[in-house]
């Protein structure tokens, strides 16, 4: 089993900053494609930020500029740094892990964390 836990939210004031941190732990060969999604109340889950094994990253437009996300492969660990954080309602955010489990035979998990909420208040 792969198991994914998020932290780092909180409460911030407009403007502010925070990191969360992803870790990804259990059955895990190599993980691939790796990212942040965030849920607001009666909103549907949106994607936030991408990254592959190889450090390519993908952005949604409306945190162009102002989130990093990165990994380190080695501890199989992800990071979403938010800077310029604007006033919204509460969400979690939720990290994602394209795992694989086994190379042979070839078994992949697509395991997601419990979430950690983010608040920002103006």
């Amino acid at each position: 089993q792969v198991q994914v836990v998020e932290s780092g939210g909180g409460l911030v004031q407009a403007g502010g900053s925070l990191r969360l941190s992803c870790a990804a732990s259990g059955s895990i060969f190599s993980i691939n494609a790796m990212g942040w999604y965030r849920q607001a109340p009666g909103k549907q889950r949106e994607l936030v930020a991408t990254i592959t094994s190889g450090g390519v990253t993908n952005y949604a437009d409306s945190v162009k500029g102002r989130f990093t996300i990165s990994r380190d492969n080695a501890k199989n660990t992800m990071y979403l740094q938010m800077n310029s954080l604007k006033p919204a309602a509460p969400a979690v955010y939720y990290c994602n892990a394209i795992v694989v489990v086994h190379a042979i035979p070839f078994q992949l998990s697509n395991s997601w964390g419990q979430g950690t909420q983010v608040t920002v208040s103006s």
